[in-house]
């Protein structure tokens, strides 16, 4: 690594793979290809309740590694469309309500 801090390093990286190597993760480029978007987005969920006041660098590293084997292992088992990170997923199984009125027999109306 460089002299920057690791959240320097990724606030820079610009695709997946970057991260990955960036922390030293592992991964099936299968699976980066499909889900690559949605593993990023489910680990900014999960550092989003991650608290790095006063933690040294290697151990924000060691976090962020931790975080995102737990995104990346969260698309090894399922698909995107099962775990829903997007909106639009999470809207598209939402229950539909019914936007056309009921249909009224023309005998009823008097």
């Amino acid at each position: 690594m460089t002299t920057d801090g690791i959240l320097s390093q990724l606030s820079k990286a610009s695709a997946a793979e970057e991260f990955f190597a960036l922390l030293g993760v592992e991964y099936d480029a299968k699976i980066i290809d499909v889900a690559r978007l949605h593993i990023l987005h489910r680990m900014g969920q999960y550092l989003a309740g991650e608290e790095f006041t006063g933690a040294s660098d290697p151990e924000i590293a060691s976090r962020c590694k931790a975080t995102l084997e737990r995104a990346y292992a969260d698309f090894v088992t399922s698909s995107p469309i099962e775990q829903r990170v997007f909106k639009v997923l999470k809207d598209a199984a939402a229950p539909q309500s019914n936007k056309h009125p009921a249909l009224v027999q023309l005998s009823c109306l008097e």
